[in-house]
């Protein structure tokens, strides 16, 4: 069951080790620390992270999956990257799976869940007002967990992380406006507001609108 845990600033979300070192990897590929074309180095991987070799094949097996990496026979492993093209069309393909998941969510959401999501927008509207753009981002993610969850789609929910996963790290060098967070507030706001509402045509919408900015925001 979701909790409000993601809120405090010691909070640590529990992982394997060779969860760790995929996440890692993956994150020094997309944020272009480890530049595209470059062959990985199983051996340095163990030695990085004290593991034999046989796990560390099975994290790039996992990578290779999600399309990070390319595996040539005879060569090695390879880091393929993202292009600003594959951020722009994860973008895409992030709004058609999020404006479905709000509508599922506003129909679906169950009365803890509601009640979640009302102390976390609580939550963001004090934060907003304290200036404090890390708890923000955190809360935003929090927020988008909740009504993931609440559409009650575990391949649904679990495509949307693997895209935020990839557009925040994505996003990591950002530079956020000035009035980053009192903006992203109306445009959750109004997502809210649909639940509270349970109008799930304007859930879509504020959806599909804050997508759409979300966007705009990365050029």
């Amino acid at each position: 069951m979701l909790t409000l845990d993601f809120l405090s600033n010691d909070y640590k979300e529990k992982k394997t080790q060779a969860q760790i070192v995929e996440e890692n990897i993956e994150i020094d590929i997309i944020t272009g620390r480890i530049p595209a074309g470059k062959r990985i180095n199983e051996q340095d991987i163990c030695k990085a992270y004290n593991m034999s070799r046989t796990p560390v094949r099975e994290i790039l097996r996992r990578i290779e999956g999600n399309g990070l990496v390319k595996s040539i026979p005879n060569r090695g492993v390879f880091a393929v990257g993202l292009t600003a093209d594959d951020i722009d069309d994860l973008y895409y393909l992030k709004t058609i799976l999020e404006v479905q998941c709000v509508r599922w969510a506003v129909e679906r959401i169950e009365d803890y869940q509601m009640e979640l999501l009302e102390e976390t927008f609580d939550f963001m509207q004090f934060y907003t007002m304290s200036n404090d753009l890390d708890k923000i981002l955190k809360i935003n993610e929090g927020f988008d967990s909740i009504i993931y969850n609440a559409a009650h789609n575990v391949e649904l929910e679990k495509r949307l992380h693997r895209y935020n996963f990839i557009i925040k790290h994505a996003n990591a060098q950002i530079k956020y406006p000035l009035n980053y967070l009192p903006t992203v507030l109306e445009e959750h706001r109004s997502i809210f507001n649909a639940f509270t509402a349970r109008d799930a045509n304007a859930g879509a919408k504020a959806a599909e609108i804050h997508m759409y900015k979300s966007m705009l925001r990365r050029k």
